[in-house]
Formats: C-alpha cells, structure tokens, sequence
C-alpha cells in the first residue's frame, strides 16, 4: 500500500515502512497517516529535486511470516522495494531519493534491506536520507539474571524459528560460523556501510518499561541507567511539544532507601503494590469482571501457556519448511547471504596469508589474536555512552541533556546494581561498540510510565482499542517532523 502524490515533479522520495515480530501494516497506521499528514500534503515541503513524499508500508512479511529470519524477511522486502520502484515508473515517475523507518524486529530487516540495495547498486541512482528504527533490538536479545528471561532465552530459538535464533545471538549465519547481527554491525561489512550512506541516522528507543525490547538494545547501550528509576527518584524533564520524548533527567545526588519492613506488617503488604498494571491490555477489564479474572488465573495461565507453546511450536515449524523450500529454490538472483560468505572467506584467506608471512614477531602475538577475521580500529574498542559523539559530530543524543547528579558511595552501589542486573555477552558489547561508531548517529529516548509494556505503546500501534496508545503520538510526531525530505 503506498499513499498517493501529486503535483508537477515526477520526482519521488519513497519511505518504506517496516513492521515488527507478529506484525502486519495495520500496526504502522498511525505512523503512516502522521507522517502523510505533516509531509506528505501537496502544500507540503519539496525535496531539493521536487520530489514529493511517496509511503510504502510493506506487506510481504507479515505475522507467520516474520519466524523466517531477518534475512528471507529483507530479501522479501527488498523486492517490495523495487516493485514499488516499477509501478512508480509506470506512473511516469522516479524514485530519486530514499528513506526506511523500521520498528522492532523491522528495524532489523531494515539494515538487512539497506545492505541488499548497496549491493546490488541501487544508491547510485538514488539518494539514501533517512535511516530511523524504533524500539528495535539492535544487539539481540539480552539475557538477565531472572528465571522468566533464562526461560525465554531456552525456548525463544526453539519457538520462532530462525528469527529466534537471530534475536538471540545463537545462529551461524556466514560461512565461517557467525551471526547474522554480528555480521550486521560489522564496520568491514556492506550492512553497516550501507548505513554511512544515509544522510540522517536517528535510533527511538523505550527508557522505561519495554518488555520486549529492553533499552540497552534498543538504545545500543551496555549499561541500564534507568533499571532503578523509582528507586532512585529520578526526575524527568519532557519535551514540551514531543512529550513522552525525555528532554533530560536528573538522578538525586544520594539515593536513600528505607528500612525493609518488618515481614507481614501493614508497609510489608504495600510493598507488593506494582508501580505498573500487571495484566496486559487485552486482559484489564472493570470490576467484576478483573475480580473474576484474578480467581481464575490458576486456571488460566496453564490453559494460556500451553495454547501459546502450541501456536509457536505449529508456527515455528512451518518457517522452517517454508525456508527449506526457500533455500532450495535456485531460480532467483544470488542471495546476499551467498556473497557475504564468499567474501567472508576470501577476507580468512587475506588474514593467513598476513599470519603466515608476518615473521617472528606475529608469532609472538597472543593466541586469540588470530580469530579476529576484521581488525577494529581502537575507537570502536571500547564502549561509547550516550553523551559521547561518534566520529567527530554532534553527540547522537544532543537533544537530551544527561543530568545525571549521582556522585560517592550513591553512584558506585547503583553501577555496581546496574551491572548486576545486566547480562550482555561479549558479542553483543562488541555490537554495541561497532554501532556507536556510526556517523552522526543520534537516539532519542523515551519514557512512558506507568505502562504494563511500553513496545506498543511507542508507535501507538492500536489506539482504537487501547486508548492509551495514544500516548506515543508525541514520538511520531517528532519523526515525522525531523525526517528530511
């Protein structure tokens, strides 16, 4: 589906919109009609060459269809790309510039995508502009030290197929046994590369209460300041006209925490009080009717769990005929897959060749030395924090003002609970360091509280029957407001 132009210039700048896990294009409803609404309008800004803002949401890769891995969904998508890009020249139009917005797991496929136009020379035509994603596990999954999320990290490349394996950092894409994301994030690799062309790179992601897609992923982040906001007291300034978007925040310059209560007394039982709905949205009903939920969940969360075990099993092992039969199909063009192996392979031979003729002092180099298959330059060695620029330009965050007041013993124990509660693997602090060296990248966090999970919420994914959804209009707003034309 695609909204329509109008006017003189037969230029076009396309957007592609990209849903995530279990999604379909209904979930970037209001995402399209804002951004239609503030820049797509015939009296709206032109691009430089007079082009005229054209929206695809794609359609190819929805619900079951996202179990199939980040790479059969880009390539899916990609193809939606250059059909557009046809009916578009039927119209007697041309696509001269080019824009992706991906949220969750879409923003995934998105670099994905980015990576297969570079390849295949689509950018020398065509200008890439915006590059955005939305709550998006940009490093995977993290896995922390909790029953639910050990469970999840068991079951999840079990459940959803090859997109399971993906999110979890578990799978051997390339030829030499690496991840799809690691590969993704790679600077020596045609995916992040593809990412430098773009003239504007801005990462949303949830500060608070993201369920799905914690903020250290999301945000590319190896620590989690805002793990302990209520604790902590923190003080949030929003931005007043793309509120729930932070301005800045404060943390209190020493952080007093009360006694525990003595266990069964009256301040004991307040303390099980949740500072956030239990229930998921669907599930909150009015009185009598969450009355007669409650006195029903012994009943209820084993039925749910094996209905919910038995979907994902049936799903998850339909992807993986479905890709099989993908796989053995030999009647399209070279996937990307394909190509990054081989160059992959000729880089391992580069480097023992380098091993091999290096002399005595390559000898004496320390025995994990040769795994590295690309080396890194020492900028992207060492994780960078959100207050930091990359490469020389404003910071990626310069819209938010870190007021971050913790000093002495305070800020020593809430890095040292911080850290306790976060588990990223040295891959995914890897990732984190690569991203971060992305040029002019820039994040904008978000904050919605109280909220049971704020994933939904951020993109306003279904305000028709969840009111509340609505709070994320400011963040759509403010991307369609900063999206370049």
């Amino acid at each position: 589906m695609s909204s329509e132009t109008s006017g003189g210039s037969t230029c076009v700048h396309l957007l592609v919109l990209i849903h995530g896990m279990w999604g379909n294009p209904v979930h970037l409803a209001e995402m399209k009609r804002v951004v239609e609404e503030r820049r797509g309008q015939p009296s709206s800004e032109k691009g430089p060459g007079g082009e005229q803002l054209r929206v695809l949401v794609a359609e190819t890769n929805k619900e079951d269809g996202t179990y199939d891995g980040i790479d059969w969904g880009g390539e899916r998508v990609a193809e939606e790309v250059y059909g557009e890009v046809k009916r578009l020249e039927k119209e007697g139009r041309k696509v001269t510039r080019f824009s992706v917005t991906g949220y969750s797991l879409g923003g995934l496929i998105a670099r994905y995508v980015v990576g297969i136009l570079h390849q295949r020379g689509f950018f020398a035509d065509v200008k890439p502009v915006n590059f955005n994603t939305v709550a998006t596990p940009h490093i995977g999954l993290p896995r922390y030290p909790t029953f639910l999320s050990s469970v999840f990290a068991f079951f999840g490349p079990k459940l959803l197929s090859r997109t399971g394996e993906q999110f979890y950092v578990v799978d051997k894409w390339s030829k030499n046994g690496r991840p799809l994301i690691e590969v993704m994030a790679d600077p020596n690799r045609l995916f992040y590369q593809a990412l430098t062309l773009f003239q504007h790179v801005r990462i949303y992601a949830n500060a608070v209460n993201d369920v799905t897609v914690p903020y250290l992923t999301a945000a590319i982040e190896t620590e989690d300041t805002f793990v302990n906001h209520v604790e902590d007291g923190l003080e949030v300034e929003f931005d007043q006209e793309y509120a729930p978007i932070m301005k800045s925040y404060t943390r209190p310059t020493s952080v007093v925490r009360p006694p525990k209560p003595r266990a069964l007394s009256a301040q004991w039982f307040k303390g099980f009080k949740p500072n956030r709905p239990l229930l998921p949205p669907a599930l909150q009903f009015r009185f009598p009717y969450n009355l007669l939920v409650f006195i029903l969940t012994p009943v209820l969360i084993p039925v749910l769990f094996t209905l919910i075990i038995t979907r994902l099993s049936l799903a998850s092992h339909a992807s993986r005929s479905r890709i099989k039969k993908l796989e053995k199909d030999e009647s399209g063009a070279e996937r990307l897959v394909h190509i990054v192996g081989r160059l992959e392979r000729e880089v391992e031979d580069a480097v023992v060749d380098m091993f091999d003729n290096a002399g005595t002092s390559t000898a004496n180099r320390t025995a994990s030395e040769p795994t590295l298959v690309v080396p890194v330059s020492s900028s992207a060695s060492t994780p960078l924090s959100a207050s930091t620029s990359r490469s020389g330009s404003e910071s990626p965050n310069s819209d938010l003002k870190l007021v971050a007041a913790v000093e002495g013993s305070a800020n020593v124990a809430t890095e040292e609970q911080h850290s306790s509660v976060l588990a990223l693997n040295a891959t995914q602090r890897k990732l984190v360091a690569w991203l971060n060296t992305l040029p002019g990248l820039k994040k904008e966090l978000v904050f919605i509280h109280p909220v049971r999970n704020s994933h939904a919420v951020i993109i306003s994914r279904d305000v028709k029957r969840f009111p509340s959804h609505k709070q994320g209009e400011g963040v759509l707003r403010h991307w369609a407001d900063h999206f370049i034309i």
